[in-house]
């Protein structure tokens, strides 16, 4: 029998991949720009960069992990960043091209990211660790310290929800593995906590309308050359 938390393997990525590879034109229909109804996630994007732009004193680069259709790279770039998405699925990247010619995507894994070291001014992962198990969290998260420079921040989101996984093999109406892994915020406190990232803010947002689950945004940065 699998175990829900065991840390990704090649299989476990690839099953990721290859299920959003199967819904990214329906995904994409779907959530052309999926921040349209979330203003809070709009005001967190927005004070994001500005504490990039403050930190770096100058152009940062920034990662959008997990960018699917890429309208959260848009939105970075619109905000005065340089921002490129990173996804695990081809099919994603290519749709996240077409839809957005001017900027760049590139396919990856979140577990090894293609980035050097102490580069990027900023990270993003809205709604893209929850495919993460909990043994594997602390080494993506290990990821985003590595590429972040001094001083460097990272944004992530995510439904909040106590200890609760979801497996999924259809959506769309396509055959799919994909797994979900929802958390507290105190939770992902504590993981970002012990990657060597301080935490700067908390949101959370309760579920709306016919949602079933909150939520819930973490900011963190990695300490300043001088801290």
């Amino acid at each position: 029998m699998t175990d829900p938390n065991a840390a990704p393997t090649a299989d476990f990525i690839e099953a990721t991949r290859s299920s959003y590879d199967a819904i990214a034109p329906a995904y994409s229909a779907e959530h052309p720009d999926g921040l349209g109804e979330g203003p809070v996630e709009s005001a967190l994007l927005t004070a994001f960069a500005e504490l990039v732009r403050t930190a770096a004193a100058g152009e940062a680069q920034v990662a959008d992990i997990g960018s699917g259709p890429g309208y959260v790279t848009a939105r970075l770039n619109a905000l005065g960043l340089q921002a490129f998405g990173i996804d695990i699925s081809p099919h994603m990247v290519a749709l996240a091209r077409e839809a957005h010619p001017q900027l760049r995507f590139q396919v990856g894994s979140m577990t090894s990211l293609d980035v050097p070291d102490a580069t990027l001014g900023g990270v993003i992962a809205l709604y893209s660790t929850i495919h993460i198990p909990d043994v594997g969290l602390p080494g993506v998260l290990a990821e985003f310290h590595r590429v972040l420079r001094p001083g460097g921040y990272v944004l992530l989101a995510f439904q909040a929800s106590e200890g609760e996984h979801i497996h999924m093999t259809e959506r769309y109406g396509q055959d799919i593995s994909l797994d979900y892994y929802f958390r507290t915020p105190a939770e992902i406190a504590t993981y970002l906590t012990e990657a060597g990232l301080g935490l700067y803010a908390q949101a959370r947002v309760e579920p709306q309308g016919q949602q079933k689950w909150g939520r819930a945004f973490a900011l963190a940065h990695k300490a300043a050359a001088s801290e």
